[in-house]
């Protein structure tokens, strides 16, 4: 099989959650263990962070992938799901996988998955521990793609564990309390291995605290120790003061492209991270972390977060897609103080619409859309649903098509911005 093949028989053959839902999600890690070994275990090849948490953990991923490239080193980075291209998952150094090494991958292990019969998710998670093996890279940064403990990647002994922040997503899999969701995402942490965590919350600090100490694991709370102070932002770059006493860090002035509000609790997180990783003897130097955040998005390939699109009228996507981040999503678009936004939304089938509703802005117009993906939400069913919570506008065929009626209904002066699924967002860009 050639490239365009190969991957139509992985999408057409295996379940997968961007396309299915819940049903794709294999409840135990027999598969990915029984993949891995028939590979020769290269998950334990290759030093690594397993990252975890609601939202941030992709770009916390890619901003530390971007301060390591920044130093020197090869740095493997594993994300998902894809926006475009099935091999944005995993990169070196911000080059994807080629075509090539995709092919070659299933043509060699196409007998073992036709024994192990694992999910699409687990048969890319092997991809990517393969490849990173055999590219020999110096550090791998590795994405949970659902919860944690039962995450196919967690099959991993990093040198470090990162929980970003725990939100509420994904309640039928991971529980309808924030407790219960952090319990799952508390399973990456593993025996004597520092994990950090993000964000400390009154509900899920007490979880991580007792996992932490069953595992002997030393953990510390970025938002106890490290403090970051926005000194300016528009929609191309920001400025932050980002100190910690405790851990030497001391930055004035630091210019970062990922502008979104949120991305400061990101910044943190992989900043105290790199302190982290400078203990194992990784060089990581403030002038690498300045030429690192200056250009995250171009180092790392970085794709989907607050990206902005064209200028006039400003077009910006943003993944965002539960309650915990499109309130900072929702706060980025009321900083830019337009005098219309046009709000191309689309959703999926398994989201509690209930928890976003109410953070969307009434004053917007809305341009409802299906992604085209069998999750998808049809765009008449969202309308109404929306109507209900007082948000107006009309329901079309297609994302493109009501990306391209947003843009001829919008003043130079306004903004168009595109969200509510990363399946949506992925069409545009």
């Amino acid at each position: 099989m050639n490239y365009q093949e190969t991957i139509q028989w992985l999408f057409s053959q295996l379940p997968m959650f961007q396309r299915v839902g819940s049903k794709a999600i294999k409840k135990d890690l027999g598969n990915i263990s029984a993949l891995c070994l028939h590979l020769g275990q290269p998950q334990n090849q290759f030093k690594s962070v397993h990252l975890a948490g609601t939202n941030g953990k992709g770009s916390t991923a890619h901003i530390l992938s971007a301060i390591l490239q920044s130093a020197g080193y090869k740095v493997g980075l594993y994300t998902s799901p894809h926006y475009r291209d099935f091999r944005e998952r995993i990169k070196i150094n911000g080059h994807y996988i080629p075509e090539q090494s995709v092919v070659d991958f299933v043509a060699n292990n196409k007998t073992a998955f036709q024994e192990i019969k694992p999910s699409f998710f687990e048969m890319t998670v092997a991809l990517a521990f393969d490849y990173f093996h055999k590219e020999n890279v110096d550090i791998a940064l590795i994405e949970t793609g659902l919860g944690g403990r039962l995450d196919s990647t967690n099959v991993l002994t990093p040198l470090l564990s990162i929980i970003t922040n725990i939100g509420m997503d994904h309640q039928a899999v991971l529980g309808n309390t924030l407790a219960l969701i952090a319990g799952e995402k508390a399973g990456i942490i593993k025996p004597n291995v520092p994990v950090i965590i993000g964000e400390s919350h009154l509900e899920t600090t007490p979880v991580f605290i007792k996992k932490a100490s069953q595992e002997n694991a030393p953990l510390l709370f970025v938002d106890e120790v490290v403090e970051a102070e926005l000194i300016e932002r528009n929609h191309q770059k920001a400025l932050y003061s980002v100190t910690s006493e405790a851990y030497q860090l001391d930055f004035q002035a630091l210019r970062f492209d990922l502008t979104g509000p949120y991305q400061i609790h990101n910044l943190k997180t992989a900043l105290l991270a790199s302190t982290f990783l400078q203990k194992e003897n990784f060089n990581i130097r403030p002038t690498h972390i300045r030429t690192a955040c200056a250009d995250v998005q171009n180092i790392s390939k970085l794709l989907g977060r607050w990206q902005v699109l064209s200028e006039s009228p400003l077009t910006i996507c943003d993944s965002g897609h539960n309650g915990h981040g499109l309130q900072y999503t929702i706060q980025a678009l009321e900083e830019l103080k337009k005098e219309q936004v046009h709000f191309v939304f689309g959703s999926v089938k398994d989201k509690d619409l209930s928890l976003v509703f109410p953070l969307l802005p009434k004053e917007a117009i809305y341009y409802f859309c299906k992604a085209n993906i069998p999750r998808g939400l049809e765009a008449t069913t969202l309308q109404q649903a929306a109507k209900e919570h007082g948000l107006n506008g009309r329901a079309y065929p297609s994302v493109r098509a009501a990306f391209e009626q947003a843009q001829a209904q919008a003043a130079a002066d306004d903004c168009v911005f595109v969200g509510g699924s990363i399946f949506v967002v992925g069409e545009i860009i």
